[in-house]
């Protein structure tokens, strides 16, 4: 009591003390904030801004359904965003702030607005595409429509579609389709079955029009789809023949239907292959031959290849091919090939005979023959033919079957001889003499033979009659009594002068054979004498001629021949006569040399008198006519020796002379009259070489330029005092140190003077750098190979001119190495050339910059970042700009420039590279790689040790600076409620590596709490390791979204758990597809026998999505229950009852506390009916809801009685409220039996045998009527009428069908 009146005294002053302070109140602004939703989580994203009058310290807070997303620092109200933000999935909500001092706490509502971003790809609406056009599918149609969607808003949900690639990749392919704005895919080109493709692919790919992502203008875009084309065949083609030509043979005694060849033809539209007919539409032999509809060519009638002959013996079909249907153009489909037939021969001709002359033959029955008539003359010689017998044998045959052999037979075949004796075809016949003595016309004048003609196989032969007549010849001569007659008569007798006419032959032959004419055979003589015809007398025919002189004897040929033209002949044998009738003549003419001083002239003339020898007619005396140079030589009056009677001297000769002296000799016979002759004797006094030549100068001294080649280096000349040109011309030789660099060129000028031209060959030039000078000697000589030389120093002096190029050092080439960023400055390198010649003025130029990562070129980065100064010196020029990661190699390509050189020499060296490697420096902070993945934690099946999430690093530097070492800073879990909690040790990651990219692998330290709803929020540190540099790092935060128990489904089979263990692929397959989610099967168990349910075991399993949402389990039902396939599929694996597991395991106490309430309910309704006994008509109203009872259950349990629904047990709700809105499900009843948890807004059945029976008629479905509960209820049929009935029905219409039942459970209570 005291205490309650202390209360009643403190409680005015408490209420005075709070009324006295002022509550905060936050800034009018504090009602709404937008935010982007690509905000990174960690951001600083607004403040918390309140005021108080009081200026007590404030504490900020946020709470509220949605205050996850966000952490509050409590004192500075500063809000960080610790959830991503999405619009697409929550575009606004309300938080609730707070602000407080320390007595009084305010809240109020704010409203989120989440700013839309480009975060969203756009996504086809199907990913599996095929459609089939026609070939002759117009150019523009529509071949197939896309759709695809992108959340986002503004141009960054707009969609435009591309080809990215047509397969097959052909030029013709590449344009063939086109895609419009509204993913209509035109077509662009025509199509051919059979030329082009008969299948294309077209990769599609849709983008948006870009947005505003992570603040900068970004495109998404969604992975490509591929849309399969067949290309349907038409029929637009003709047929083509398999072969390009067609030829056989058959034999021309082949019988009607023999097989030729078969010929075939396919239809050109290859993807319709219509049949094809045959025929002959074209034939040079009509009806010869016919084709069949296999295509196979017979023979139709009979074949004679005689008649082909002009014809190459071949006959030429035009086959028809022809395609059983239209094509598209409603025309006849057809082609036409000649086929070749060479028709072979047989032997079925024996050789025959026939007058004519080959090749005019032409073997008709009228030049047929077997009589012949020819003449030859009497002795003919062997060989020869008998004239005018035009015979021809001729078998029509071919081949072997034409080959013919031809004898002679007959009374006179011993004297002749046939030709040829073997031909074929066709040959002309010769008969010929074969014994000469055999034919004779005094013995007989006609001669008879036989010619035949055997076939060489069929040895069938014919016989021709040949009748030879003989000619008559002059078989006797005219002969002389003697066959040499000598005769005698004066040289240049009269014409007319008889030499004889005592010759005579006689002939004894008579008639014309006998009659005999004289005459001289031509021959040495012929023109000097002649002879009468008549009578033999031979007379001179011209005086002049005869010259005993020219020829002393004649050998004439005289000939008498008889009226048969045979001859004889005799020789006659006339001497001439001398007379003095010719001068002396010298033989040949004298020109005389003899060397001066030494030589001796002695030399006899050669003269002689053609009068006859050993007379005074032909003797001859020599004199000398007197000259100026007689007195110096003598002559032999009888032998005609010239001699010289001292020394010559050619220097005593009169230099006009030339060195010629000329002697007269008279050369005279001794008869009457005595004839003379003259001759000249021409001495020429040869000089001889005793001279030397000589230079006009002691010595020359010449100066040539360098690397001029051909030019002239000097004129030496000389003098030779001989006077003849032979022993004054003068040549001139090269010799000395060098000499083979020049050449000397002689030039004669006359009267013993010459030059010497001494110069470079074309292809040689001299090089001061070698050789500056050369001591040369030239040498003069006369060709006398025996006379002197005179020899001349010459000095060639090289001028030096710049003609060498510049050479570099290689040793200042050697690459060298600079940092990277800045590390270096100022000159890295010098340059060296080098020049041989004396004027040369050199700088180092650069040429070319190579630029090169990792052996790859990279263009033109690296230009500006050395250069290279004109005395070779190397700088680096950009410093900072050196990266490493850019370009790791960069090759200066220098040469060396002599600014001196002289035209047309080479200036330059050849180019040098200088390698310059850049070193790497710790310039790159590591960075992630981009995941597109979400990582989700069934903590109860998470064990230690176990990835549960990954992320991906990389570092553009190399060595030891790109490796990477991954680290966990941070690990919070957010629950469902907003509320953070931090943890440490809980996770711990594993760094890997491949190519360049790391990997940490995040893995549980130990089992983590299956209670917890949220979601780990874990920071990532990765961070390089260099060896010198300071180590830089990069973050990043990994959401791990939790699955906790209550999303646990469990699913009882009437299988034991062997069997389901067997079946878990199959039944994890058929839950997949069911739900599109990731089943994490839990565990499997047999379930106790004293369970009521008919099941054997159990399965329990997390059925998760991608975004880490999971399917409870009256979605899990529901979405189970509209996969009709995989429904029957599991029911098949024996499926019976679908639960939770907190449903399953509290069975049985419910089962108790059921029966408690039952009998407390039970013993309420018995005080009821005690106090309202007096209500005895619902009694009956009872007794029908009993029967109704009965019914429904006969209904289930009668034979052959099955609901027609399949259907998963384990509920019995069918309200609308049971329908998940989350997945826009239909909400018509579904047949499940929840065996979950209920409430009173749950509508029951009132069927007691709902909970544990299944449904496996799948015929028909049978839905549940819901009924409201204030609807009157329709006036009941008779129960036992309509059972009955029903039971006659169901036992004789349907076959009865397997039922299950819950043994536990009867209905003896109905």
């Amino acid at each position: 009591m005291a205490r309650l009146w202390l209360s009643c005294f403190l409680l005015p002053a408490l209420v005075v003390s709070v009324a006295a302070n002022v509550a905060p109140k936050f800034l009018p602004n504090m009602t709404s904030v937008i935010l982007p939703e690509d905000l990174p989580v960690g951001a600083q994203v607004f403040w918390l801004v309140a005021e108080d009058p009081d200026n007590d310290p404030l504490t900020y807070g946020m709470s509220g359904p949605n205050a996850y997303f966000f952490t509050v620092i409590p004192n500075t109200g500063e809000v960080k965003l610790a959830s991503t933000l999405d619009y697409e999935t929550l575009y606004t909500f309300k938080v609730t702030i707070s602000v407080s001092d320390p007595y009084i706490q305010v809240q109020r509502e704010m409203q989120v607005i989440v700013e839309d971003r480009n975060d969203n790809a756009p996504i086809f609406q199907n990913t599996a595409f095929s459609t089939s056009i026609s070939e002759t599918l117009p150019v523009g149609s529509v071949v197939f429509s896309v759709l695809a969607v992108d959340k986002d808003m503004g141009t960054a949900g707009m969609v435009v579609y591309s080809i990215e690639k047509v397969i097959p990749s052909t030029g013709d392919s590449e344009h063939l389709f086109r895609i419009l704005a509204n993913g209509s895919i035109i077509l662009n080109g025509s199509l051919s079955y059979n030329n082009k493709s008969a299948f294309y692919q077209l990769e599609l790919k849709a983008c948006d029009l870009g947005g505003i992502f992570n603040n900068s203008f970004t495109i998404q875009c969604s992975l490509p789809v591929y849309l399969s084309i067949s290309v349907v065949d038409q029929p637009d083609l003709d047929p083509q023949f398999v072969k390009e030509f067609y030829s056989a043979s058959v034999a021309e005694d082949a019988a009607k239907e023999t097989s030729v060849l078969k010929v075939e033809a396919v239809d050109g539209d290859k993807g319709i292959n219509d049949p094809v007919i045959y025929s002959i539409s074209n034939s040079t032999r009509p009806g010869w031959f016919d084709i069949g509809a296999d295509g196979v060519i017979r023979v139709n009638g009979s074949l004679d290849r005689e008649q082909l002959l002009e014809e190459d013996e071949e006959v030429q079909l035009q086959v028809t091919a022809t395609e059983t249907h239209l094509n598209i153009y409603g025309q006849e489909a057809k082609v036409s090939i000649w086929v070749t037939v060479r028709v072979m021969d047989v032997n079925d001709h024996k050789p025959e005979f026939y007058n004519c002359s080959l090749p005019a033959c032409t073997f008709t029955p009228e030049e047929a023959q077997v009589n012949f008539t020819g003449y030859v003359d009497e002795h003919a010689s062997p060989r020869i033919p008998i004239e005018d017998l035009t015979m021809v044998v001729y078998d029509p045959d071919k081949g072997s079957n034409g080959i013919f052999l031809l004898s002679l037979g007959g009374p006179d075949a011993e004297a002749f001889s046939v030709s040829p004796e073997r031909a074929a075809g066709s040959a002309s016949v010769q008969v010929l003499v074969r014994v000469s003595a055999l034919v004779d016309y005094e013995r007989q004048t006609v001669m008879v033979v036989q010619v035949m003609a055997t076939d060489s196989v069929s040895q069938n032969f014919s016989i021709a009659m040949v009748t030879i007549h003989l000619r008559d010849i002059n078989d006797h001569r005219p002969t002389f009594s003697q066959s040499l007659y000598v005769l005698r008569v004066r040289e240049h007798s009269a014409t007319g002068s008889v030499v004889t006419d005592s010759i005579h032959a006689t002939d004894p032959d008579t008639g014309a054979w006998g009659q005999i004419t004289y005459s001289l055979l031509p021959g040495n003589g012929v023109d000097l004498f002649q002879v009468d015809p008549i009578s033999g007398t031979v007379t001179v025919r011209n005086g002049e001629l005869l010259d005993r002189e020219i020829q002393a004897v004649y050998y004439l040929t005289l000939q008498a021949t008889d009226g048969g033209n045979l001859s004889s002949s005799t020789m006659l044998q006339i001497h001439l006569l001398d007379i003095n009738d010719n001068v002396p003549v010298v033989s040949g003419s004298y020109n005389i040399f003899v060397q001066e001083e030494e030589g001796n002239v002695s030399v006899t003339i050669q003269a002689h008198d053609d009068d006859e020898p050993g007379t005074n007619n032909s003797r001859l005396l020599f004199s000398l006519l007197p000259g100026t140079y007689n007195h110096n030589f003598s002559l032999d009056p009888d032998t005609g020796l010239l001699r010289n009677l001292g020394p010559l001297d050619r220097e005593t000769i009169d230099p006009a002379l030339g060195g010629r002296i000329v002697l007269t000799v008279l050369v005279s016979d001794c008869g009457e009259p005595v004839l003379s002759t003259k001759v000249n004797v021409t001495i020429t006094v040869e000089d001889i070489n005793d001279n030397l030549p000589i230079f006009n100068q002691s010595s020359y001294n010449f100066t040539v330029k360098e690397e001029d080649p051909g030019v002239l280096v000097g004129v030496v000349k000389a003098w030779d005092a001989d006077q003849t040109e032979v022993n004054n011309r003068i040549s001139f030789s090269l010799s000395g140190s060098g000499a083979n660099y020049f050449m000397i060129r002689g030039l004669v000028l006359g009267a013993g003077w010459a030059e010497g031209y001494l110069q470079l060959p074309p292809d040689v030039s001299l090089d001061y750098e070698i050789q500056p000078v050369f001591n040369l000697t030239v040498s003069a000589e006369n060709p006398d190979p025996q006379g002197g030389e005179t020899i001349v120093d010459v000095h060639v002096n090289v001028k030096d001119v710049n003609d060498n190029p510049p050479i570099l050092d290689v040793a200042s080439l050697r690459g060298i190495r600079v940092a990277e960023n800045g590390s270096q400055h100022g000159q890295v390198a010098v340059v060296v050339a080098s020049d041989v010649d004396t004027s040369a003025q050199l700088e180092i130029q650069l040429v070319n910059i190579l630029c090169t990562k990792a052996g790859v070129d990279v263009g033109s980065l690296c230009w500006g970042w050395f250069s290279v100064a004109a005395n070779g010196s190397v700088y680096i020029n950009q410093s900072k700009a050196i990266d490493y990661e850019a370009c790791d190699l960069v090759t200066l390509v220098v040469r060396a420039c002599d600014l001196a050189t002289d035209p047309g020499f080479q200036a330059y060296s050849n180019n040098g590279s200088l390698l310059i490697t850049t070193e790497d420096m710790n310039d790159n902070a590591p960075y992630f790689l981009p995941e597109d993945k979400t990582f989700v934690i069934i903590p109860e099946l998470v064990l230690p040790n176990r990835e549960v999430a990954s992320v991906r690093a990389r570092d553009d530097d190399s060595g030891n600076n790109g490796l990477i070492q991954f680290s966990i800073l941070r690990v919070d879990f957010i629950s469902k409620d907003g509320a953070t909690i931090p943890f440490q040790g809980i996770f711990w990651i594993s760094t890997s590596s491949e190519a360049d990219v790391f990997t940490g692998s995040i893995q549980p330290v130990t089992s983590l709490d299956s209670t917890l709803q949220g979601t780990y929020q874990v920071t990532v540190q990765a961070r390089d390791m260099p060896s010198v540099d300071p180590s830089l790092e990069a973050n990043t935060t990994l959401n791990l979204f939790t699955v906790d128990q209550s999303y646990r489904s469990r699913l009882q089979f009437s299988t034991s758990k062997a069997e389901v263990g067997a079946n878990t692929q199959a039944i994890n397959e058929a839950l997949t597809q069911a739900t599109r989610t990731t089943v994490y099967i839990v565990d499997i168990q047999d379930i106790d026998s004293a369970a009521r349910a008919r099941a054997h075991s159990y399965l329990d399993a997390y059925f998760v999505f991608p975004n880490g949402s999971a399917l409870t389990l009256d979605e899990l039902s529901v979405m189970i229950r509209n996969d009709q396939d995989s429904l029957m599929q599991l029911l098949q694996l024996g499926l019976v009852v679908l639960g939770s597991q907190e449903s399953q395991e509290s069975d049985l106490s419910n089962q108790l506390i059921s029966v408690i309430i039952g009998l407390g309910v039970a013993l309420l309704l018995v005080l009821v009916i005690m106090t309202t006994a007096f209500m005895c008509v619902r009694k009956s109203y009872n007794r029908k809801l009993r029967a109704m009872k009965a019914a429904k259950e006969a209904r289930k349990t009668a034979a052959g009685g099955m609901p027609s629904a399949p259907a998963i047990p384990g509920t019995n709700m069918y309200n609308n409220e049971r329908a998940n809105p989350m997945l826009n499900l239909s909400n018509k009843d579904l047949g499940l039996e929840y065996l979950s948890s209920s409430n009173d807004l749950d509508y029951v059945s009132t069927n007691s045998l709902d909970d544990n029976s299944v449904d496996v008629d799948k015929n028909s479905q049978e839905i549940k009527e819901y009924r409201p509960p204030h609807t009157p209820p329709e006036p009941d049929p008779e129960p036992l009428s309509m059972v009955l009935s029903r039971r006659q029905a169901g036992a004789s219409g349907q076959p009865e069908g397997p039922s299950y039942t819950n043994a536990g459970l009867d209905t003896t209570d109905l």
